[in-house]
Order: C-alpha cells, then sequence, then structure tokens
C-alpha cells in the first residue's frame, strides 16, 4: 500500500498532494498534474525494438506549460538502489520523489505507476557577500543511499552546499503528557496530581523531509557531480578543479583528494567535468576532464589522488581535427557499469565504453547524433554545442541509454549491436498509443516518417536520463516534463 492509499484508507478522502509546478498553492485531488500514459512501442523491422527492447508509456508527469516557469525545468533525476522511489530535482531547488504502485489484483498493470510520495525545497537562492556572486538554488545531482532502515536518505547538491536528507513516514503521535495540555501549553506542576503514561495515538499518515546533515564551505568553484561510495561511509563531492572526499557523519571538514588547480591560473588547460566510484571497490574512483580523458586513481596509493594509476584516451585524428575538436571531445558525464568492468563516457556526439583494462582506445563507441557534425557552427552560435548530456546503463549492463535533440533519446544494445530512437513528447503520450521508432534524415529525398535534421528543434533536449537497477523502466526529462517508459506488458 503506497501513502496515496494510505492516506485514502485513513481518511476517507481523496488524497491532496501540493502541484508545485503553479505559482500559487493550487490544490489538486488524487495527484499532482499527473497524466497517467500506457503506451506500447512499435516495432520496426531491423531494428533493436524487434525484441524485448519495446518500451511503453505508463506515466508522463506532465507540468502545465502554461504555468511553467524556469524554475520548474528538471536538472537531475534517479532511482533508488530498489527502483521503488524516483527523484527528480529541478532548478527551482525542488527534489519531488514519486513512489512506484504496489501490486493489485485487480488492475495488474498499475504496477508500473508512480505517484508523488514527497516534495520539498531542497536549496534556497543565496548570496556570497565575499565575492558578491549569486549561488543558485538548481539541483544538480541527487544520490540515494542504500535503504538500511524504514527511512530512505538522499544526498542533493546545488554549486556550492551539498544536504543529507531523510525522508519517513509517521501514522501516529504522542498523547498523554505529564507537563504538556492536549494543545500544548505546559501545566503548573502544583496541579498534576496522576502520573500519566503517554500513548500513541494513529494519526493521517505524514511523509516527511528533513535535512539532516549540511556540507558546505568547501568547494571554491561550482560541483557538477556526487558520488557516493561502496563503504556507506565517505561520498565525493566534484567541481571543476577539486574533488573532495565526505564521511556522511562529518559536515565541518572534507579532504581533499584531487586538486588540478595550478599556481598560475593562466596555465590552466582542462577542468574536472565528472567524477564516480567504483561501485564495488570503495577505494577506486574516476575522474573525467575537458580534455576527452579519463583517470583512475586509487585511495590507497596516496591520500592526494593528483598521480592517477591508469589514464584512458583515444588518441585524435590529425584529418579530423577543426576549431570545435576540443569542445566535442569534453566528456559530461561517466559511469561505471554494475560490474565494475567498465566505464562509460558521453561527449557531444558519442558515447564510449572502455575496459578497465585497456587504457589506450574504447572497447565501444556509439554515434549518438553523428548527423550534427555538419552543424557545429550554428551549434555553437546558440550554446547548444555546450550541453552536458548524461549517459547510463540498464541493469544487466547490456544495453546503454543517452539522450539527445527534438526530445529524441537513443538506446544501444552492446550485444546484437542494435540502436533505436525514440522521442518523448506530449503529443505521443496518450493512453496505449504506439510510440514508433524516429530516424533524422541527413540529405537527399526524405522518407515519410522521417524527420530533417533541419527541422530539429535544439530547444527541446533530453539531457538527465535513468534506468531502474532491475528491471527495464526508464525515466527520462524532458525540459520540464518527466515521462517514465518500461518494457510493453501483453
Amino acid at each position: 500500500m503506497n501513502v496515496r492509499e494510505k492516506k485514502e484508507r485513513q481518511s476517507g478522502e481523496p488524497c491532496m498532494i501540493w502541484d508545485a509546478t503553479l505559482e500559487s498553492l493550487a490544490w489538486k485531488s488524487r495527484g499532482w498534474e499527473q497524466v497517467c500514459r500506457y503506451q506500447d512501442l512499435e516495432p520496426a523491422d531491423s531494428s533493436m525494438e524487434e525484441e524485448n527492447e519495446t518500451r511503453k508509456i505508463n506515466n508522463s508527469f506532465l507540468r502545465d506549460h502554461n504555468y511553467a516557469t524556469e524554475a520548474d525545468i528538471i536538472s537531475t533525476v534517479e532511482f533508488n538502489s530498489t527502483g521503488e522511489l524516483l527523484a527528480t530535482g529541478d532548478k527551482g531547488g525542488r527534489v519531488v520523489v514519486f513512489q512506484r504502485e504496489q501490486e493489485s489484483k485487480t488492475q495488474p498493470h498499475r504496477r508500473g505507476e508512480y505517484n508523488v510520495y514527497s516534495t520539498f525545497q531542497s536549496h534556497e537562492p543565496e548570496f556570497d557577500y565575499l565575492k558578491s556572486l549569486e549561488i543558485e538554488e538548481k539541483i544538480n545531482k541527487i544520490k540515494w543511499l542504500p535503504q538500511q532502515n524504514a527511512a530512505y536518505f538522499l544526498l542533493s547538491t546545488n554549486d556550492k552546499t551539498v544536504k543529507l536528507w531523510k525522508i519517513s513516514e509517521r501514522d501516529k503521535r504522542p498523547e498523554g503528557y505529564n507537563l504538556k495540555d492536549e494543545d500544548g501549553r505546559f501545566r503548573d506542576p502544583s496541579t498534576i496530581t496522576t502520573l500519566r503514561v503517554p500513548v500513541l495515538q494513529p494519526m493521517d499518515l505524514m511523509v516527511e523531509a528533513t535535512a539532516r546533515r549540511v556540507f558546505s564551505n568547501a568547494h571554491t568553484y561550482h560541483i557538477n557531480s556526487i558520488s557516493v561510495n561502496s563503504d556507506l561511509q565517505t561520498f565525493i563531492s566534484t567541481d571543476d578543479l577539486r574533488v573532495n572526499l565526505w564521511n556522511l557523519e562529518i559536515t565541518d571538514r572534507s579532504f581533499n583528494i584531487v586538486d588540478i588547480k595550478p599556481a598560475n591560473m593562466e596555465e590552466l588547460t582542462e577542468v574536472i567535468t565528472s567524477a564516480e566510484f567504483h561501485p564495488q571497490q570503495c577505494h577506486t574512483f574516476a575522474y573525467t576532464s575537458s580534455k576527452g580523458c579519463i583517470r583512475l586513481c586509487d585511495m590507497r596509493q596516496a591520500a592526494l589522488c593528483d598521480k592517477h594509476c591508469k589514464y584512458f584516451e583515444e588518441p585524435e585524428d590529425p584529418s579530423t581535427r577543426s576549431f570545435f575538436s576540443e569542445i566535442i571531445s569534453s566528456i559530461s558525464d561517466v559511469k561505471f557499469s554494475h560490474n565494475g568492468r567498465y566505464l562509460m563516457t558521453r561527449d557531444y556526439l558519442t558515447v564510449k565504453v572502455w575496459d578497465l583494462q585497456m587504457e589506450n582506445k574504447p572497447l565501444e563507441t556509439y554515434q549518438v547524433h553523428d548527423y550534427l557534425r555538419g552543424k557545429l557552427c550554428s551549434l555553437y552560435e546558440n550554446d547548444c554545442i555546450f550541453d552536458k548530456f548524461e549517459c547510463v546503463w540498464n541493469g544487466s549492463d547490456s544495453v546503454i541509454m543517452t539522450g539527445s535533440y527534438n526530445n529524441f533519446f537513443r538506446m544501444f544494445d552492446r550485444n546484437t549491436k542494435r540502436d533505436v530512437t525514440l522521442e518523448a513528447s506530449r503529443e505521443n503520450s496518450k493512453p496505449r498509443a504506439i510510440l514508433k521508432p524516429r530516424k533524422v534524415c541527413v540529405g537527399g529525398k526524405r522518407r515519410k516518417d522521417e524527420i530533417s535534421v533541419d527541422s530539429l528543434d535544439f530547444s527541446k533536449k533530453i539531457l538527465h536520463t535513468t534506468w531502474h537497477p532491475h528491471e527495464n523502466i526508464i525515466a527520462v526529462a524532458a525540459t520540464n516534463n518527466l515521462y517514465i517508459f518500461q518494457d510493453k506488458v501483453n
């Protein structure tokens, strides 16, 4: 039984959830501008969806465009370790947590649906008076901690501050205090003649989000990533020039384990773009740079990991070098595979899979939108060339997914070498409608079901994606909309 069902059973009324997309506190019954969608993908010839990789929309969390603001744009999305919860963060500093529907004999198809579980303001806008800088409230990353008890814990970060949040349920309250009245006022001790034993009384179910730790004042530059260690005691936070190691119980100090800041800033040639811990080895982590290289570090070798133990970089082909080469080679995301054997990186045009035992070249390279190579000049002029796309593995490390423009997202099957392009859009999210694979026409005669590269909308982009850890369920953030897809269910 999820929170909504518990609330409705206790109160006998539809649960009410705040619609945070509206400027005013507009209350809505049974959901949060939530439109349930069941949408099967239509198989196409000789593409990955011939197999069981077909997806269907089961829930489209659509915010009203008439009310959507810059603060509503989703900036991160993340499943927890079980996949039962899904968290999103936005540019307004809010975190929305969705909970998966439980099995129902009467409505088995609702198992895949996610409904709002908790909404809270994680970060507020701040101002650094010493440096005269505004600090945005935008949530850059969310990372879940593995569940240890009935409560859930997650880390969220903006540009400067990481916070540890506890999300818990409460459905009982103590009553019968000796020193306080029922309304909370203190009683005169002289009037107390009997000793009462407080008892717990049932109450309407309440989901509380509490900030348990605040990790601040450790980053001069903007935090771009955080990663929880497999020892469940530490995590790293990464900015443009440094990587800091924190203990989850200690907020007043951190250890600087990587520092690439030169003595003279004019000699700066690269910045750190992302970092992640190894999923099994608590002493190993990797960080990437704007030069397109990956450094693997071992914290057992030295306290300061400026000297890496492995260095991954693909040699550049001199014949293809251009003004944009360094920009498009910058790595925007890095992910270890679940088994810890591979690294996946995303640059502007490609996704690459690296074997940790082979440093000189990637094991696999997948072209995400190579048809944009001829449009780099216009993409540079409108700043799209600096967009930072994320990439994600499926639970078995056999399929990888990443986003593109025009609300397209791409999937690559590592075993069959097939790929598919899908679109997340409001027009396609009708109940039980078929979601067809999309194709982009580069030149020549365009087919009926193809879209011209000149017709792509670069303001619609999918930067943030996540994959359920055990099932074929994915979440895709398209500006201020969240789409959840799953395998086709017959």
